[in-house]
């Protein structure tokens, strides 16, 4: 242990030690002068503390001044009725401080007594009981809020990290002082009953033991007694005073008399009120005008000074910020900052501002909170922080979505409608303003509250305009997921992986695939709305085939034949039959003959003619599984599903195509169309 724990120890102790054996008087006034010391100077810390958590050990710090004046009181109270001494420190408060008059040092203690116990402690102990309370409630808003500001960019991870524990912090600080504050409470009444028994006990003591008479026993004790409260309740107000300014304390920039001088002078101009109505206090009362009038001439020159003061300091902070916005522009550093490109942003209008603002109801960055959370389960990565902004360039009711800084879609909302979609048969009954769903361009209206319980008793969909965001932005965002899996994310995954699997990753990275081949199969996966949340079997599956090859088209379709039973949940029904279109076997056989093998790898080389042929007939069937009411799933061999894929994607870049490896042989799979030239 360290000296300093020890020294803190050896206090602990002592205080102990106090309580049981008697102590010479010289020692008893050095005790109560440390006593005095320790309160004025917890009292000044308390006053410089700018919030609560710099002085966290104040619960622990009243306890033991507490114990300490205490176990002081103890040892006195022996002195007193012993040897009718005190020492000279209880001598001077009782006679000197009082002038010899016990009823006036009487009256005295029981003033202090009356401004600890039910001013200063009893206002204490409500304010710390009610600041704990709040504070416990506002966590969980509090924690929101951190994750708001987390989602928007406006604070990091270690920042976030940060803020949660000044919380926790904060939640045991007040529950702490609110337990701390029954000790203020608790030594004031311990004070009252202390000097009862001194004065009372002195009194039989006086006179039987040290033989004096009634008078000389009651001026004896009495004024004995009064010194020992005094000099044991002036600490105790000190600390009481400091209890009450550290849990009222608010979030500021200063400490109290910082803040005192800047908030109540704040309004230099109200001092002159205050002095005139002094001069009229001189006029019209008999107070006089020598005493009222030279404290309202003070105030004035105070007020006029602090005027001057405050123009002045108005005049160098617009200098100095019109020379730091010239800096700004001349350091070399802030315009590498405009280089940085946030990898997704989210920009609205102005009439849009309600959506994101949670004062007024908006609850927007909670979604996208819930957007990230569900994307991690669905699609097996995390989404960057997604960036919100306002835009005056849009219109007021637009916004866009960016990735990298591109805009990739944009929509249109009001605010004050409802978006209903028909399920195909629409009402004449049903008016509003024509629109479009954003996330999958069908047909909508925009209707009034009036116009939307009807369009619910019609059937139509009703969709509220921060779902039609939420829903728009997770479209989006599902569509361009491949986009957003950098070879930094590349790297998080591997490195969350290597945690539990640390020789699989070892073994694959970078031994036989680097993180950018890595990334490339898994930018395919999700191109294709695979989840790569199973990053564990994709992993195994490529370091069993890297070694055979680096094409990252072959080895995603490797990891998706790995993938089989996650694939064949994702488009079947339980106990449905999974309906697909088949590539026929001329298709089949034309792509396979057009297959080129060059040192960069495989690709298909088909003439124009017929690839547009191709282009035709799986529309052609796409279109008529559509309206037959089914989801169009094209199922080809595996060594042309990549390459029908491609043709695919042109075209409906949405219907799935899948391979006979992919899907597990106890699913019931029915043929409803065949793809043929």
């Amino acid at each position: 242990m360290k000296a300093k724990d020890l020294s803190i120890l050896a206090v602990v102790i002592m205080i102990v030690v106090m309580m049981v054996i008697p102590l010479p008087t010289f020692l008893l006034d050095f005790l109560l002068i440390i006593n005095i010391s320790v309160s004025l100077t917890i009292l000044l810390v308390g006053m410089n503390t700018r919030e609560p958590l710099e002085f966290s050990v104040f619960p622990s710090m009243l306890l033991l001044t507490t114990l300490f004046r205490l176990a002081l009181n103890v040892s006195t109270t022996r002195s007193i009725l012993k040897n009718a001494d005190g020492g000279r420190v209880i001598e001077t408060f009782g006679s000197f401080v009082v002038g010899g008059n016990y009823v006036v040092g009487f009256v005295i203690f029981l003033i202090l007594i009356i401004i600890q116990f039910i001013v200063i402690t009893k206002g204490s102990e409500r304010v710390a009981e009610v600041a704990a309370r709040f504070t416990l409630d506002a966590m969980p808003g509090k924690q929101m809020s951190i994750d708001a500001d987390l989602n928007t960019g406006i604070i990091n991870e270690h920042e976030a990290r940060n803020r949660r524990r000044t919380v926790e912090r904060e939640a045991d600080f007040y529950g702490a002082m609110d337990g701390a504050s029954k000790f203020v409470k608790g030594d004031a009444i311990a004070g009252i009953i202390i000097f009862i028994i001194n004065v009372l006990g002195g009194f039989v003591i006086g006179m039987t033991i040290h033989d004096m008479g009634f008078a000389e026993a009651a001026s004896t004790f009495t004024l004995l007694s009064i010194g020992d409260g005094l000099v044991s309740q002036i600490p105790a107000l000190l600390i009481s005073t400091a209890t009450g300014i550290v849990v009222t304390r608010a979030a500021s920039e200063g400490n109290l008399g910082e803040d005192i001088t800047e908030q109540i002078f704040a309004f230099p101009k109200l001092l002159y009120v205050v002095a005139a109505a002094l001069c009229l206090l001189g006029i019209f009362t008999p107070i006089g005008k020598v005493t009222t009038w030279s404290i309202a001439g003070l105030i004035a020159f105070l007020a006029f000074q602090m005027t001057r003061t405050k123009q002045k300091m108005d005049e160098e902070a617009v200098v100095e910020q019109e020379e730091g916005e010239i800096d700004d522009v001349r350091r070399p550093e802030n315009v590498v900052n405009l280089l940085q490109v946030d990898p997704l942003e989210f920009e609205f209008g102005y009439g849009l501002i309600p959506l994101a603002d949670a004062n007024q109801g908006g609850d927007l960055l909670d979604r996208i909170v819930m957007i990230r959370r569900q994307f991690a389960l669905d699609l097996g990565f995390v989404v960057p922080v997604i960036r919100i902004r306002d835009n005056i360039q849009l219109q007021p009711n637009q916004y866009v979505i960016k990735l990298k800084g591109n805009e990739i879609a944009a929509g249109e909302i009001m605010l004050d409608h409802y978006l209903a979609m028909s399920h195909g048969l629409e009402d004449d009954e049903i008016v509003g303003i024509d629109t479009v769903e954003p996330a999958f361009g069908m047909p909508a209206l925009w209707v009034n509250e009036e116009m939307k319980e009807r369009a619910e008793m019609l059937g139509y969909t009703i969709v509220d305009p921060p779902s039609v965001v939420a829903t728009h932005l997770t479209e989006v965002i599902k569509k361009h997921a491949h986009e957003i899996l950098t070879r930094q994310a590349t790297k998080q995954l591997l490195d969350h992986l290597q945690e539990t699997h640390a020789s699989l990753v070892e073994e694959l990275v970078p031994n036989q695939m680097s993180v950018g081949e890595v990334q490339k199969v898994l930018q395919n996966l999700l191109r294709e709305k695979v989840s790569i949340r199973d990053l564990t079997t994709i992993v195994e599956t490529l370091a069993d085939y890297a070694q055979y090859t680096k094409n990252p088209q072959v080895l995603t379709e490797y990891a998706r034949q790995a993938l089989a039973r996650q694939i064949t949940q994702q488009f079947s029904r339980a106990g449905e039959p999974l309906q697909v279109l088949t590539a026929g076997a001329d298709l089949e056989k034309k792509i396979a003959d057009s297959i080129q093998q060059t040192e960069q790898g495989q690709y298909l080389a088909m003439d124009p003619e017929t690839t547009q042929r191709c282009y035709e007939v799986l529309e052609e069937q796409i279109q008529r599984s559509l309206n037959m009411g089914n989801q169009p799933i094209l199922v080809t061999g595996p060594t042309t599903r990549m390459y029908i894929r491609q043709l695919v994607e042109r075209i409906m870049p949405d219907v799935p195509v899948l391979s006979y490896n992919e899907l597990l042989p106890d699913i019931e799979v029915q043929n409803i169309g065949v793809v043929n030239l």
